[in-house]
């Protein structure tokens, strides 16, 4: 081997131990099979696993196993949609069963590959945490032999004293925030820790992510509730009128609350082209935390919900209970109660059922139970043609009724919509003509039934009442940190450079003082020439330079030369 070669080599391995412990990041091994026993095969696979390639790949894998859960109705979220589903695609339908498209997030594939990005991550951030503690507790490496071979590089000649020089470039480091030594003849420094710890904290963060919403997914809970104005709610599980929860949920962890709906308010665009968009959607509460909590008054917004412990309160839908009061033939009041009717447009054309189940008797003196269906517009407007509201709020509320009797089905052990009527057994009500009978109604009418079976009277006071959607995530905290924490880190490890800056001051042979100084990147930069120049210009003023010897006057060189030669002699 020539000597050429071998002082390339040296320097090569010199420049590597310079930039050494620059990164944490694991050398990538080669991905070749163990050849002997189970341990070479368990090892083999735990490099593979911990790697930060099969991590994005796992990332990558987690990305697009949630998007048939977006696409595909969910179990856990709407299993009606399901069921339509189901019965719309027979065919694609028990593929999806035996996948369990429906119900992706607890899948077993889905469940295999976020388990195993959890272990991928740990297993590749926990060596290189402890390996990032190492380097903060260490001190940077001492200068490369030759500094000449560093990408940023610089050097000059000065009269000042070697001792001065070093320890005038390591005030400087120490002022410009580097962590600087003495190390031998020269000043080793090194600068951007926190492009390494950012890149930790994204890493950890996404951790976090992962553990945030497996526990938001497994100790959830989300339920609705429809409150008519002067009514109230407890959070208690038969409170709701639907609930759905993750599968480690227990009824005792809900949130011990409760509210009464005092007043609902909203308002809409009076003209223009926008007519009847809402503006505000406000509705005024009363509420106490646990059992003997205080009472407070609150106002809750669409999208500014109400927040107790982990529980939020949102606004999410509103509409109208029209009072109805039912007496029988001999005037006595059977029901009298606000009926929340459901809005089937823009407008709150609206819809639904009265039942009165209990104390009606027939003209005969027998029991039986009667029912209404109720269609009402908040705004009537009789040259438009339709029953079809044509503003939100209440300019001419007009309700329409048609009458029934017989058996609701109520006591049969089939569970039924209170907004449905079921009419199997049932019979409508005639007018005098042998039509169903039916009538439109103004606030304040009332509704003959015949021969003497009752009325039924639209009473004055409309109420509204208000959805409330009551959110119970643990996690959710943690998962907004995470993110913070993840977004704020990927930025420290995309820019802010760590870089390391050696300056070294000998004496040469001259007797003149030779200054170095070299400047090494993780990455290629622009950030490391201009920072070094910037600092060798500082330095320089301290330790001016000194002329070269082939500047100095002809004489004086040969003056100079005749010693070296007799010393050569």
């Amino acid at each position: 081997m020539s000597k050429t070669e071998t002082g390339l080599g040296r320097d090569q391995e010199d420049l590597g131990a310079a930039g050494s412990r620059l990164s944490t990041a694991p050398q990538e091994e080669t991905s070749t099979p163990p050849s002997l026993g189970v341990v070479g095969w368990v090892r083999w696979f735990w490099r593979q696993l911990t790697s930060m390639r099969v991590a994005l790949l796992l990332l990558l894998l987690l990305s697009l196993a949630a998007i048939p859960g977006s696409l595909i109705p969910q179990t856990g979220a709407d299993a009606s949609k399901v069921e339509d589903f189901r019965a719309a695609h027979r065919t694609l339908a028990p593929v999806y069963d035996k996948l369990g498209l429906f119900h992706v997030y607890s899948s077993v594939w889905f469940s295999a590959i976020y388990i195993l990005l959890f272990v991928s991550l740990i297993g590749c951030i926990v060596p290189r945490t402890w390996q990032f503690a190492g380097q903060l507790r260490g001190r940077p490496p001492g200068a490369p032999q030759r500094l000449t071979r560093l990408p940023a590089y610089t050097t000059w000649r000065t009269r000042a004293e070697p001792e001065q020089v070093r320890e005038a470039a390591l005030a400087l480091l120490k002022k410009r925030r580097f962590r600087a030594h003495l190390a031998g003849d020269a000043v080793a420094a090194e600068k951007g820790y926190l492009r390494e710890l950012g890149n930790l904290v994204f890493h950890i963060a996404l951790i976090v992510l992962l553990v945030a919403f497996a526990s938001g997914q497994l100790y959830k809970a989300d339920g609705t509730k429809l409150v008519v104005e002067g009514d109230g709610f407890s959070n208690a599980l038969p409170m709701y009128d639907d609930f759905k929860s993750g599968s480690l949920f227990q009824n005792d962890d809900l949130v011990p609350f409760s509210f009464d709906l005092k007043d609902f308010k909203g308002t809409y665009e009076l003209s223009g082209p926008n007519k009847g968009t809402p503006r505000t959607f406000e509705a005024k509460i009363r509420y106490s935390e646990g059992a003997d909590g205080e009472d407070r008054t609150t106002t809750v917004k669409v999208n500014q919900p109400l927040e107790i412990e982990d529980a939020k309160v949102y606004l999410v839908s509103h509409g109208y209970a029209p009072v109805i009061t039912v007496r029988d033939g001999k005037g006595k009041v059977v029901y009298q109660d606000a009926v929340p009717l459901l809005p089937l447009d823009g407008n709150v054309t609206s819809n639904g059922v009265v039942k009165v189940m209990d104390g009606y008797r027939d003209p005969r003196g027998k029991k039986e139970q009667l029912g209404f269906q109720a269609f009402f517009v908040p705004t009537f407007d009789a040259r438009s043609g339709t029953m079809l509201s044509q503003f939100p709020a209440l300019l001419n509320p007009l309700l329409a009724v048609n009458a029934y009797h017989g058996d609701l089905g109520v006591n049969s052990g089939v569970p039924q919509s209170v907004y449905q009527l079921d009419k199997k057994h049932m019979k409508a009500f005639k007018d005098g003509k042998g039509q169903l009978l039916k009538k439109l109604l103004k606030p304040g009418d009332t509704l003959t039934l015949p021969n003497g079976a009752g009325t039924v009277t639209f009473e004055k006071n409309i109420k509204e009442w208000a959805g409330f959607e009551i959110v119970q995530e643990p996690g959710s905290g943690w998962a907004l940190g995470g993110a913070l924490a993840a977004i704020f880190g990927l930025a420290a490890s995309l820019f802010i450079q760590r870089r390391r800056v050696w300056v070294r001051a000998v004496r040469g042979a001259d007797g003149v003082t030779v200054v170095e100084m070299a400047g090494l990147g993780r990455s290629e930069s622009a950030k490391v020439p201009e920072e070094l120049g910037d600092l060798a210009a500082i330095l320089y003023d301290q330790a001016p330079g000194a002329p070269d010897p082939d500047d100095a006057p002809d004489h004086a060189s040969e003056s100079a030369a005749v010693p070296a030669e007799g010393a050569e002699k």
